[in-house]
């Protein structure tokens, strides 16, 4: 069996899980080639990516630009006995979202079923919302089945109808979230089709947490140092971190590092071009572990954007629990299913600089709490968040698929 894993772009910074996951299903076993929908952008990969065995295809990423090719797969996709259905069914998709991205997603599965290899026997994908699309276009056609793991935006983005109707489609879906899990199990008559999975962090990739020194920031000639992973991107709140760091008490002294690229990158580094602050931009994963070693705690300050996109649970507090550090964050999504506020961190209500503050502060000031947490935050990804238990539960669902239609793709 080899599964065709459908990914929106590959490899990506940003989308450490993601590699997670396909090199531990490698590693067990579970035979993959990968589907790229883009084509990578970061200047950089990680070092796991270049252990991952499993080939990249990359589809057109826009019908323009490869307009032979895309003529080329639709001619040999409408062979197929399953064609008229997929039609029928971006059809009516397309009547409720007219859009290029939709016409967009029914060319790259005409281009994917043409081109697909004879060995897959089924598609799993990464995202609900357009890798989705081109996934159930696909298993439309070729007769395929296909599978599905939810994530964070493409779980409150997705417009309902079709959330609905994909989770009717899919043969199963796992989801990294409680919160993503309950919500997705409501809006299907079967509910046991949604299973929760943490992704989990793969600790053999990660040192043991270093010993860290006790200072309280009244020093300033050792400041404490806050480290934060993740993109400039409006659902991670950075506008208001930086103003929470405003507020702290001039008698403290800190450093804030920040490590991530992201469209607001450029305007959150000139914001903060006053303040004690180190930007880095995107990093591969030796160097986010390195950064993490030397800082003292770690804070997100996510939240819900205006298009209802949110944070999952972000596995840079996992990263950052694993190097000893306790987490300052909110009450938003899943990131309470990991941070116990006064055990394993501190967390406040979204968009509430004066509180984030606070709760920095207080860390700042109690170098003994803040390493009896990053211990707790260490035990509890190494106890109730084992990537090992999730990615045998996962490998586990890749069973026997049923024979494709392979004669007529080429």
């Amino acid at each position: 069996m080899t599964v065709a894993v459908i990914v929106k772009g590959y490899p990506r910074l940003s989308e450490t899980f993601i590699a997670q996951e396909i090199l531990g299903l490698e590693e067990r076993g579970v035979a993959q080639r990968i589907i790229s929908l883009r084509h990578p952008t970061d200047p950089t990969r990680h070092a796991m990516h270049e252990q991952i065995a499993a080939p990249v295809h990359y589809l057109p990423e826009y019908v323009h630009e490869e307009p032979r090719r895309v003529w080329r797969g639709w001619r040999l996709a409408r062979r197929l006995p399953g064609y008229r259905a997929a039609r029928a069914v971006w059809l009516r998709d397309w009547r409720r979202d007219p859009t290029l991205n939709r016409a967009r997603r029914f060319a790259q599965a005409a281009v994917l079923v043409a081109e697909l290899p004879d060995d897959v026997t089924r598609f799993h994908v990464h995202f609900l919302h357009t890798p989705a699309s081109v996934a159930r276009y696909a298993s439309l056609m070729t007769g395929l089945p296909w599978s599905c793991s939810a994530h964070a935006k493409d779980i409150w983005t997705t417009p309902q109808w079709e959330t609905r109707e994909k989770l009717a489609a899919c043969e199963w879906l796992v989801t990294c979230t409680a919160a993503g899990a309950e919500h997705l199990a409501s809006l299907t008559p079967q509910p046991e089709r949604v299973t929760l999975v943490y992704h989990g962090l793969d600790l053999g990739r990660f040192p043991p947490p270093p010993e860290r020194g006790a200072h309280d920031g009244s020093d300033p000639a050792r400041p404490v140092v806050i480290a934060s992973v993740g993109r400039a991107v409006e659902k991670k709140g950075y506008d208001v971190l930086l103003a929470a760091l405003r507020l702290l008490p001039p008698e403290l002294h800190w450093r804030f590092v920040h490590i991530g690229g992201g469209k607001l990158a450029g305007r959150l580094k000139q914001a903060a071009a006053d303040l004690p602050a180190v930007f880095l931009g995107a990093q591969p994963q030796d160097r986010v572990v390195e950064e993490l070693r030397q800082a003292d705690l770690f804070a997100l300050a996510c939240r819900i954007a205006p298009d209802g996109d949110r944070d999952g649970l972000p596995n840079v507090l996992m990263e950052a629990a694993s190097q000893g550090l306790p987490a300052v964050s909110t009450r938003v999504s899943a990131v309470p299913e990991f941070v116990s506020p006064g055990e394993t961190g501190l967390l406040v209500e979204p968009e509430d600089p004066q509180a984030l503050a606070a709760a920095l502060a207080t860390l700042i000031r109690n170098p003994a709490e803040r390493a009896a947490m990053g211990r707790a935050a260490c035990a509890r990804v190494r106890t109730a968040f084992s990537f090992e238990a999730g990615i045998d539960r996962l490998a586990a669902r890749f069973g026997p698929a049923p024979c494709a239609l392979r004669s007529m793709r080429r």
